[in-house]
């Protein structure tokens, strides 16, 4: 009895998956879009209290820009810790694996908490509501902004990134200046967070440094 070739036709065979080499590129364009969000959230925006109402007024463009922008920055930053933890390779060890990425998506999640409260404002900024009101909501509105963005996202991004400079310092995956150049960033952003609100750039910047990193490294490896 003869077997049909429908029934002697094979299942594909799995095949491995790999990080595609554009990932690599995540982490340039995070850098450029949570760069761009913060300072068109951060435009004009007064230390205090006083003036809150005038820079939702006067930046109500920028900063609903700016939410357009951040989800696509949060996809981007996912993206990059995948690429991150995957250059980890046999050497990963779960403990710094787990604050690294405990810490990155509770800074992700202060981000996004922020950013919501900044979209919720320029929503809700209308002449119906009583000035007084308003204004008073502006501004706790606007202190939850920064107290989400600059006091605790920071201080996870930090985490992140002493983390991640611990995980290259014992495995010599990556240069020992970049570690070194990590814990001072990192040391910098937990003390001196609250002293300007241009400081969360840092974070950005760094992203941007180390993605260059590894796009050269493979680059060069092809």
């Amino acid at each position: 009895m003869s077997t049909s070739p429908q029934n002697t036709e094979r299942a594909p065979t799995p095949r491995q998956l790999s990080t595609p080499r554009a990932a690599a590129l995540a982490g340039v364009v995070f850098a450029v879009l949570f760069g761009t969000t913060l300072i068109l959230i951060r435009i004009d925006m007064p230390d205090g209290i006083e003036g809150s109402t005038h820079w939702l007024n006067s930046q109500q463009n920028a900063i609903r820009t700016a939410t357009v922008l951040m989800p696509f920055a949060g996809i981007s930053f996912l993206w990059f810790v995948g690429v991150v933890r995957d250059g980890f390779g046999r050497y990963e060890d779960r403990f710094f694996l787990s604050v690294f990425l405990g810490s990155g998506l509770l800074f992700l999640a202060m981000m996004f908490v922020g950013t919501a409260v900044a979209a919720g404002l320029v929503s809700s900024n209308t002449e119906v509501t009583d000035p007084a009101a308003r204004a008073a909501v502006v501004d706790f509105g606007k202190m939850i902004v920064v107290s989400a963005c600059q006091t605790y996202a920071l201080r996870m991004a930090a985490v992140f990134m002493i983390s991640l400079a611990t995980i290259w310092l014992k495995t010599g995956l990556m240069p020992r200046w970049l570690a070194g150049l990590s814990y001072l960033a990192a040391l910098a952003l937990l003390v001196a967070s609250e002293t300007s609100r241009w400081m969360t750039l840092a974070f950005p910047a760094w992203v941007l440094l180390v993605s260059i990193l590894i796009l050269v490294r493979s680059t060069s490896r092809t």
